[in-house]
């Protein structure tokens, strides 16, 4: 399946580029996103007359992302958690709890800008991962997951 990008696509490409992917990929994923449109003649058309405008857009979106990851620099999150008496935790901490953290510190950040390629995190300790803001700006934190101290 063909299809034009009209946002830069991580390992895909860049806006305007005519790719061919999965039609599964282009059809469920890139399309309802709006990250893509199908490569018809209709739809070349209209990305010559908008292309301007999509590159400015991209730029600005970049430009956003890399003045959040700036202020983002050395961040430490703490984030304190029920344990059990052998110091394993209950449940786990996600994607979500650490969005959560972030925003809490007035970084707005989507959940599925960070990157936990170990799965979630299940234990007490200090942790280095990255927040995908865009795809060419990765903003690496510290996570620190803190034993709650119950009285």
């Amino acid at each position: 399946m063909e299809v034009i990008l009209l946002e830069k696509v991580a390992q895909l490409g860049d806006p305007g580029d005519l790719v061919n992917v999965k039609a599964g990929y282009g059809r469920n994923f890139l399309i309802p996103n709006g990250k893509a449109v199908r490569a018809d003649e209709e739809n070349k058309a209209e990305y010559e007359k908008r292309k301007e405008a999509l590159l400015k857009a991209e730029a600005e979106r970049k430009d956003l992302a890399t003045n959040l990851a700036s202020g983002m620099e050395s961040l430490v999150i703490e984030i304190t958690v029920e344990v059990s008496e052998e110091g394993t935790l209950y449940g786990s901490v996600g994607t979500r709890e650490i969005a959560d953290s972030l925003v809490e510190k007035g970084h707005q950040v989507e959940k599925s800008a960070v990157r936990l390629p170990e799965g979630v995190l299940k234990e007490v300790g200090e942790y280095s991962i990255d927040v995908e803001l865009h795809p060419e700006v990765i903003a690496p934190i510290t996570v620190k997951i803190i034993a709650s101290q119950e009285t």
